[in-house]
């Protein structure tokens, strides 16, 4: 891939505005040309490669990565980020910085379990799993009689479980 002088600042100009014409009058191309020779050297291979290859080592280096985010997050979590903030003083303002506050480790957390969605999948059944036995239980100690013995609370639902079972003792 061998470009010219002034296809390479054609380029480069036109990654910058996205303007072709533009891009040819700031590489050096004739005013009066600009515009047919900015197109023309749109469709031509070479520069085509070059802009390619620019834009996706310019994305590499400008748009956060998974690894960098799941960093960030964990630092949030962790209470290793400090945040800066202005408080008013007899004498007028003063920056301070302070951890941040649990509300954004915990939407920091929640970001970090959307990234790993087979756990996020098992951990919400877990709690709903626990927060219905627990419903359950709360029930049976409201049903106590006269004795002290507590009624039976039959919960009628679907448990997938028990179906998945009668399956493979018939096979």
């Amino acid at each position: 891939m061998k470009l010219t002088v002034k296809q390479k600042k054609f380029a480069d100009e036109y990654i910058k505005t996205g303007n072709a014409t533009q891009s040819a009058i700031e590489a050096g191309y004739s005013k009066r040309t600009a515009r047919s020779v900015g197109n023309e050297n749109l469709t031509k291979p070479d520069i085509q490669t070059y802009i390619n290859q620019r834009m996706k080592s310019l994305e590499k280096s400008t748009i956060v990565g998974q690894d960098e985010l799941l960093e960030l997050l964990s630092s949030f979590v962790r209470g290793e980020v400090k945040e800066t903030v202005v408080v008013g003083t007899a004498v007028g303002a003063e920056k301070v910085e302070k951890e941040l506050d649990r509300k954004t480790q915990l939407n920091a957390i929640k970001e970090m379990f959307k990234r790993y969605p087979s756990n996020d999948k098992l951990v919400e059944q877990q709690i709903r799993k626990l927060s219905a036995e627990a419903d359950i239980a709360e029930a049976n100690a409201r049903e106590v009689t006269d004795n002290g013995t507590a009624n039976e609370i039959r919960i009628i639902g679907f448990d997938r479980r028990a179906e998945l079972d009668e399956r493979s003792e018939t096979s």
